[in-house]
Formats: structure tokens, sequence, C-alpha cells
């Protein structure tokens, strides 16, 4: 926290997250965030998201995207796809994975993110993003949305894992969290892990800057981070100048469903049940980030090739 800074308690969201207080200087945007949270309903809009594939897809080619095992998500049906959150909010990754996941299931299928609360308290984005199919992160939500069959990408490890420093680009870390696994089991829904490399190449995290981030008082905003980068145009920056992405090869992966065979429901209030399936899943995971590591090294070089190939002409 700021000290001597004026601070106030915001009201809970209703979705488990702890109230915390925020310096009086943040309160307009905590305020911002829990309208964008809680406003009318803005549904995916398949109309939208079709007129955004092209873009997404032109915006994606820079990172020379390569997608494997899109066979393992279930064309139809509830499933919960967790995936390692990449590349700051550049993300190519995600956008890469839900393309992916249209191709596979159809543009008519339903098909949901989670994403961070507080990209909807932005004027504009939360209504596009809403459009696109994205909701705020919450276990209800996603609950709801696998009980209408929905597919629903997940990035548990949240701004945490986005934000994790270069030299951990090759580890997944949910920070703890497990409540996918709730989800799972209270829904019956399949986990479809999909892990993406590369990615995190694209930006070079010298630090998470969780102590800048507790001394901004952004705690209250449910933000932990407040990195510390090295890129062009600025060098050392933060995230208020956050440097360009490098043209970083990126590889998505979809594995194998995961289905905890004789849990159910009930089991979901089993803590340590829950963290020994988490734990299962993250491990299944950084399996495979560790073989992709070796079968697609070197990124960064691989996407500067890739680059200056489709820039000559043949």
């Amino acid at each position: 926290m700021v000290h001597g800074a004026p601070q106030l308690t915001v009201r809970g969201d209703g979705h488990g997250h702890h109230r915390e207080e925020v310096p009086a200087i943040l309160a307009p945007l905590a305020r911002r965030v829990e309208v964008g949270r809680t406003a009318g309903p803005v549904g995916r809009d398949p109309d939208f998201v079709e007129r955004c594939r092209p873009w997404a897809k032109a915006l994606t080619s820079y990172f020379s995207p390569e997608v494997r095992g899109a066979q393992h998500i279930p064309a139809v049906g509830p499933v919960l796809i967790v995936g390692n959150h990449n590349c700051l909010f550049y993300m190519p990754d995600a956008w890469v994975t839900a393309e992916a996941i249209l191709e596979r299931r159809g543009l008519e299928q339903p098909t949901y993110a989670l994403a961070y609360d507080l990209l909807f308290g932005v004027p504009v984005i939360g209504t596009a993003l809403r459009r696109i199919g994205a909701v705020p992160a919450g276990r209800s939500e996603a609950e709801a949305l696998l009980g209408q069959g929905a597919a629903v990408l997940d990035y548990p490890g949240g701004d945490w894992e986005a934000c994790r420093p270069w030299l951990d680009r090759n580890t997944i870390d949910f920070d703890g969290r497990s409540g996918f696994i709730r989800v799972a089991l209270r829904t019956g829904a399949p986990i479809v892990p999909v892990v993406a490399h590369g990615s995190h190449d694209a930006i070079i995290i010298a630090s998470r800057g969780e102590g800048i981030a507790r001394a901004l008082g952004l705690g209250g905003l449910r933000i932990k981070v407040f990195p510390v980068m090295v890129g062009p145009p600025f060098g050392l920056t933060t995230m208020l100048n956050p440097p360009l992405p490098l043209p970083s090869s990126v590889t998505v992966e979809f594995l194998a469903p995961v289905r905890f065979s004789g849990l159910g429901p009930g089991d979901a209030d089993d803590a340590e049940l829950v963290q020994d399936c988490a734990a299962q899943v993250t491990a299944t995971m950084q399996d495979a980030l560790n073989r992709l590591r070796v079968e697609r090294a070197h990124p960064v070089w691989r996407g500067v090739t890739s680059l200056l190939a489709r820039a000559v002409p043949h």
C-alpha cells in the first residue's frame, strides 16, 4: 500500500473474491471494474466473432503459429480447456488456441473464454470481449456455461503466470490455483489441457514486480504483479510502456482429455483431493512443455526466419 494514502473497501463481487482495501485514487477504477463485470447481458455474437477472425489470424501470423492435437477437442458437448498463460496482455497463443477451437467445433457451437475482471471495466473493450465470448472469470460462470454444453477456455495462472520472469518461460505456474478441478468435478466435463510454447519468449520479463504492485495498492483490484521488462524501443521498462513483442514462433498443442475416474461432484469439496488432481494436470502439461522446448528450440530465431521466408518473393 502507499503509506498515508486514504483507502476504502470496495464491495465484494459475489464470486468468492476477498474484499480488499484499495487506495482512494484507485476507487473509481475499482467501481468501473465492478460495473463492467455485472453489466447488462451482452452475449456472444457469432456474426461478430466471424468478422473478428480474419483480424486475429492476421495478427497471430506474426508469430508463425503451429497447432497440434486439435482432434482432442470434443466436436460437441461441454469441455473445459485449460492452458498455460503467456506473454503479458499480448498472449498470442490464446488467440491461436481460440481459433483452433472454433475450427474444430464450428462457429455455432458455444465457445467461451474466462477473462480477467479488469478488462470488462474498459469502455468499448469490455463490450467487444463479451461479444466474442469472453466472460468474467469465476467458477459459477464456468459451471453455468459447461451446463449449457459449451467449450470454456481457462487460464488458471492468470496474470501471475502471464508475467512470470523470462527465465521461467518454460515452467507451468498456476500459483496453486485449482478451481478448474472443482469446476470439472461438479459438471462432469472433461479437461483438455492445451500447452503453448514460444509465446513467452516474445517478451523478456525481468521481474513480476510484486513489490511494486503491493506498494501501489493493486491487491484491491486482484493484481499481484507490475512487471519489469526489457525490450525495444524503451529498454528497461514497465507495463506502462510495454516493449514490442518479438516474432517468436508459437506452438500450441492440445493434449488428450483428462477425466477423473470414480470422482464426482461431491469430491469437489475435498481440498486435498482437488490439489492432487490439479498436480496431475499440471505435471502432464509440464511434460508436454518440456518436450516442445526440445522439439521447437530457439522459437525467436524460428519466428524471425519464418517471417523473412514469407517476405522474400519466390
